[in-house]
């Protein structure tokens, strides 16, 4: 598989907010590859993020779905909303009692892809159904499976595939696990880069705590083709992070995987809400994310990182201020001295 850069980095999708058709353009500029993040954004919100990233750009870029996952048994969930209660109560906030199982648009998503074509597709939480993966394909869309293990990766691979995101457990934000449930493993990922390899043919890309020109250069010996940077551009000109979100990822020291804000488990820098709930949230997705969101909206207001969900790799610290493409050609560079 050919892919369209000049430098092999690419920008992580980060949902939520912080990738922006800015972000993409940006390191667009610099030759790498930007992604947009089209999970918890409705249809007309991902088309429009798709146009304006053509008005930026006139390089190939890429989208990331969510792939939706099958309803999951209510009943934990209300557990853990009454243990959320007395907090909401404090913020003055109201959680959702009834929470309906949600798809992220993922068929109205499909359908406007093949509609108007982006040149890449990555799929994450799971993969498509083999008829809609033929569909993608034959709108001439590549696609990219994101996996976390050997197994994943056999999937994906047998799904006709065009390339892997071997998403290490060093990543900010949501491990890709294909199910909730999964307890993530905790493989580094240049081993797992070794283990993937060793069951597919595909085009290896690495994404898990890549902060440095070194850290990018080692996964390149490794055997990926490029590398996948999602927090080492949240404190960019173009990233769509908060200002709390990105003065705390130079603020708090340590990160931890924990289920506590969305079900799913995910890479945050470790505060207090995590400290107060580690441990009792369900493994249910995207239940427990709807549950906990006005909680974190409240916190987010307030501009609290004791309550945000801040999503940040284990190299968070590393992240540079300045605009995308600048740090782009740097972390080449590095790279390339490394």
């Amino acid at each position: 598989m050919a892919f369209d850069w000049e430098v092999p980095l690419i920008a992580a999708p980060m949902a939520g907010g912080p990738s922006t058709p800015e972000l993409v353009a940006a390191v667009n500029g610099a030759g790498g590859i930007g992604f947009l993040a089209a999970g918890y954004r409705t249809v007309d919100s991902t088309l429009e993020q798709i146009r304006r990233t053509r008005e930026l750009t006139d390089r190939p870029f890429g989208l990331n779905l969510f792939v939706p996952a099958p309803p999951s048994d209510p009943g934990p969930v209300a557990a853990y909303r009454e243990r959320l209660l007395p907090e909401a109560e404090r913020w003055g906030v109201e959680l959702p009692a009834d929470i309906r199982p949600d798809r992220d648009g993922w068929e109205a998503k499909l359908e406007a892809l093949l509609r108007d074509p982006v040149p890449y597709v990555s799929y994450t939480f799971g993969l498509p159904g083999p008829d809609e993966a033929d569909a993608i394909r034959a709108a001439g869309i590549r696609q990219l499976g994101t996996v976390t293990d050997p197994e994943e990766a056999r999937a994906a691979t047998a799904l006709g595939l065009d390339a892997l995101v071997v998403q290490g457990p060093e990543a900010g934000g949501h491990r890709g696990t294909h199910r909730a449930e999964d307890v993530p493993g905790t493989l580094p990922l240049l081993p797992l880069l070794a283990a993937v390899r060793e069951v597919t043919p595909l085009p290896l890309i690495a994404a898990g705590g890549l902060g440095d020109g070194p850290a990018v250069a080692a996964a390149l010996r490794a055997g990926a083709i490029a590398a996948q940077l999602g927090t080492a551009y949240l404190r960019t000109d173009e990233s769509g992070a908060s200002a709390a979100h990105r003065r705390a990822l130079v603020e708090i020291p340590d990160t931890t995987v924990t289920r506590v804000f969305t079900g799913r488990p995910a890479r945050a820098l470790r505060n207090a809400f995590i400290a107060r709930h580690d441990g009792h949230a369900p493994a249910v997705y995207p239940e427990v994310h709807y549950l906990t969101q006005p909680l974190r909206a409240a916190a987010a207001r307030r501009e609290d990182p004791s309550g945000m969900h801040l999503w940040a790799g284990t190299a968070h610290a590393s992240a540079r201020e300045g605009g995308a493409a600048e740090v782009t050609r740097a972390l080449w560079e590095e790279a390339g001295r490394a």
